[in-house]
């Protein structure tokens, strides 16, 4: 554990420390959020973090190539060099994009081209725990891979929308991932648990962890495509490395549980995000418009129409991923009626983070109201101000 927690730190800081240097730069090549009717905020902003991201996964990995611990993951698997060519890959067509706006289709093939360069490089689905272990074609398993890659990325690029709402749901995501990997890795393989996923998944946590500061509200730098893409091409790695680990026997066994939550618990770290694309995607076709169309309709602008300041909308969407992804990693090794009890628990106290906020925040003017009538408020007159009480 000691070992990924010095990953996490070297991701964080080092992510942390650039990213002003990146704002920097950002601003000199002029890579800088103007004011859109979608946005919600009121100055143009700088984007370009996902360079800063990089920044941190390159000394993660450099690290950890250097702790034995680790360095076994680089030894007999060359899954860390081409994950990082992938993210070289998606950062570098993301900084164009942050730049001069790339259409929708260049874009598309940047990240079919970044998932298809980890794909024939080994870092592929080689099998899907369905009916048992289902092994399908070689070809057949990249197309998967790529379209699991376009999925993530894209789901996370849909959530962009608030400061600090994609790197805090993909950071509280990728902490129950790496929790339930190290858990079911460290069951499973004694001697030896380090593993390709559980490092991804730290190294995402770190680099989350290291922009927010600087992306929070009120944001100073934006991730931008190259951050958004960047955090869901890591999500699609550690997935696809943890589903390749699964071990026939706990399928013959019976113990489907662990076989399927490789594949069940990313889906429920970006359930809201995915549940967001969908949602656009079905409006703007409904409406005639191309999918990939912006507008202002996502659920963190909703949340926002409902009432909800900017803070509280992306904290309430927090407690919605950490809901869901943190659930699906306790229940893959609780008893059903202990994992149900946290579950029913955990979903009440989202509900009233979700809703209570508006209500005091109805009933806040109402007694300010009735405690200082503005129509009984008695006529005072100014004082002077005094030319000596100037500080």
């Amino acid at each position: 554990m000691r070992a990924y927690l010095l990953v996490i730190v070297v991701a964080a800081a080092v992510t942390y420390l650039t990213t002003p240097l990146v704002r920097r730069i950002a601003q000199r090549v002029g890579a800088v959020t103007p004011l859109r009717d979608r946005d919600v905020h009121t100055v143009p902003i700088p984007r370009l973090g996902g360079l800063a991201m990089l920044f941190g996964m390159v000394a993660a990995l450099v690290v950890a190539s250097r702790i034995p611990f680790l360095s076994r993951v680089f030894d007999t698997d060359p899954g860390p060099l081409w994950v990082l060519v992938g993210a070289a890959v998606v950062v570098a067509v993301g900084v164009a994009d942050d730049i001069v706006q790339l259409d929708a289709v260049t874009k598309l093939a940047g990240q079919v081209l970044a998932a298809g360069i980890m794909g024939w490089q080994g870092v592929s689905l080689l099998q899907l725990p369905i009916g048992g272990v289902t092994l399908l074609s070689g070809r057949t398993m990249m197309i998967i891979t790529i379209l699991v890659v376009l999925v993530s990325v894209n789901a996370v690029n849909f959530v962009d929308g608030l400061d600090g709402l994609a790197a805090g749901i993909v950071g509280i995501g990728a902490i129950a991932f790496f929790g339930y990997s190290y858990t079911l890795q460290r069951g499973s393989v004694p001697d030896d648990f380090s593993s390709l996923a559980t490092l991804i998944a730290a190294i995402t946590v770190g680099v989350c962890l290291g922009f927010l500061p600087h992306n929070f509200h009120p944001a100073r730098i934006f991730m931008g495509d190259s951050g958004s893409m960047l955090l869901g091409l890591l999500m699609a790695s550690s997935t696809i490395a943890a589903t390749s680990t699964v071990d026939p026997e706990t399928v013959e066994n019976e113990q489907i549980a662990p076989a399927f939550f490789p594949l069940l618990l990313p889906i429920a770290v970006l359930l809201v995000p995915f549940m967001d694309m969908v949602l656009a995607v079905v409006r703007r076709t409904r409406a005639g418009k191309a999918f990939w169309h912006p507008d202002k309709k996502h659920l963190h602008h909703r949340l926002l129409q409902i009432g909800h300041s900017h803070r509280v909308a992306v904290l309430v969407m927090y407690s919605w991923a950490a809901f869901l992804s943190f659930g699906a990693a306790t229940s893959a090794f609780l008893p059903l009626p202990q994992a149900l009890a946290v579950a029913f628990a955990a979903g009440c106290l989202v509900l009233a983070l979700t809703f209570l906020p508006l209500y005091w925040r109805r009933k806040r003017p109402q007694v300010e109201d009735v405690a200082v009538p503005a129509a009984d408020a008695p006529d005072r007159p100014a004082p002077a101000r005094s030319e000596t009480s100037r500080t």
